[in-house]
């Protein structure tokens, strides 16, 4: 093999294992050691490729959020789903992406970063996740109340939705199953965990 594929077969390595050590640990709790090392080089072989930790970061969640848009737009063009089959669609997206919570991954990489890396950062998350998720709260079928912008309904979602990542908390209890837990997550997030009083109450 050439030294140039061997070169580009080694980054390739680099850029998966890292995708999965970012995902599961996070930013804060991952090292270019750590990356080194399950890939079997040295980590001066790794800062041949990637001059440091938040170089590879920033490049890892460039191409892994553009997936995760695609698969966001993807749920919007089902037109013939309902609001809230619509929305539930997206919560798989999402949690086929990421293993634990999207929110508290982006604040931990969020609180460690550079300023420069930082506002890197914030362009993916806005442009990856927040503009199209806004893009669900602007549909007239949504109803999204007057006094949010649908980019701050995006936000509220993503940060309320942390229950439904490798959840710990019984919610629904031991009687229903992964699906039907994140349906109740889902609908409370969405309507609120009181019922509407009726209209004779």
């Amino acid at each position: 093999m050439r030294r140039t594929e061997q070169l580009e077969k080694t980054r390739q390595a680099i850029l998966r294992t890292a995708t999965r050590l970012f995902l599961q640990r996070g930013f804060g709790q991952t090292s270019t050691r750590d990356i080194a090392k399950e890939i079997g080089i040295t980590q001066p072989a790794l800062y041949h490729h990637f001059s440091d930790k938040e170089v590879l970061f920033l490049e890892v969640m460039t191409r892994f959020s553009l997936k995760v848009r695609q698969d966001i737009n993807k749920a919007l063009r089902k037109h013939d789903l309902s609001p809230e089959d619509q929305l539930y669609e997206i919560v798989k997206a999402l949690r086929r992406h990421h293993p634990i919570s999207i929110y508290e991954q982006y604040n931990q990489a969020m609180r460690l970063l550079s300023k420069s890396a930082q506002r890197k950062f914030n362009m993916i998350f806005m442009m990856d996740y927040l503009d199209p998720i806004g893009d669900y709260f602007k549909q007239p079928a949504v109803h999204l109340r007057g006094d949010l912008l649908p980019k701050e309904a995006a936000e509220l979602f993503l940060a309320s939705l942390t229950p439904v990542f490798g959840t710990y908390q019984m919610i629904g209890g031991h009687a229903i199953d992964n699906e039907q837990r994140t349906k109740l997550i889902l609908d409370c997030i969405i309507n609120g965990m009181t019922k509407k009083p009726e209209a004779n109450d």
